[in-house]
């Protein structure tokens, strides 16, 4: 019992570092996330982590949130979900609140505008190394491939709902593998 405590506080602690010094959401987090759980402590692996996004993509509710709480979950049960959830929130709700109380304030100073500029940049950055890792994971396949520029096309140039998008996209990759499985091929 001591040692699932002391897991989840380490949770709580890694989830609540993360929180803290990632802005921009959930797809900037991913690095971070790869960074602290996979390759620091070695909680779970990138195929595993890959796979937590693919989940968190899917589920309702922040991928951030979602994230945290399925590591939790795999390292430490429900304690280590609410741990992780609490933790990486926490941060965001304390800031949040702070800057509500002087937001009139906080909005006209020159200043602040600038660093708000700097820190969209940083999360640009932050996109573009979590799709690049993602995409160095990925399958690679043509199937894959017609899939990803298919999906991106009717989301970005036909603004499709990404719900029928991702459904589709899930459809669409389960009969491409069980046609290869019955044609004795490998995707």
């Amino acid at each position: 019992m001591k040692q699932k405590f002391k897991l989840c506080l380490q949770l709580f602690l890694t989830f609540m570092k993360i929180g803290v010094v990632t802005f921009g959401g959930g797809y900037a987090m991913i690095p971070i996330i790869e960074n602290e759980i996979t390759d620091k402590k070695g909680w779970i692996d990138a195929d595993d982590l890959l796979e937590v996004v693919a989940i968190s993509e899917t589920t309702p509710g922040p991928i951030a949130i979602c994230s945290a709480t399925f590591i939790g979950y795999k390292i430490a049960g429900v304690c280590g979900a609410f741990a992780a959830t609490f933790g990486v929130v926490l941060p965001s709700f304390v800031i949040i609140y702070i800057i509500s109380l002087f937001l009139r304030t906080f909005e006209e100073l020159q200043v602040i505008k600038y660093a708000f500029f700097g820190i969209r940049a940083g999360v640009l950055a932050l996109l573009i190394k979590a799709v690049v890792s993602m995409f160095k994971k990925a399958p690679k396949n043509i199937v894959a491939y017609i899939i990803m520029a298919a999906s991106f096309a009717t989301v970005a140039f036909f603004s499709a709902n990404v719900i029928i998008v991702i459904v589709s996209a899930a459809v669409i990759g389960l009969a491409a593998t069980l046609i290869a499985k019955k044609a004795g091929k490998k995707l």
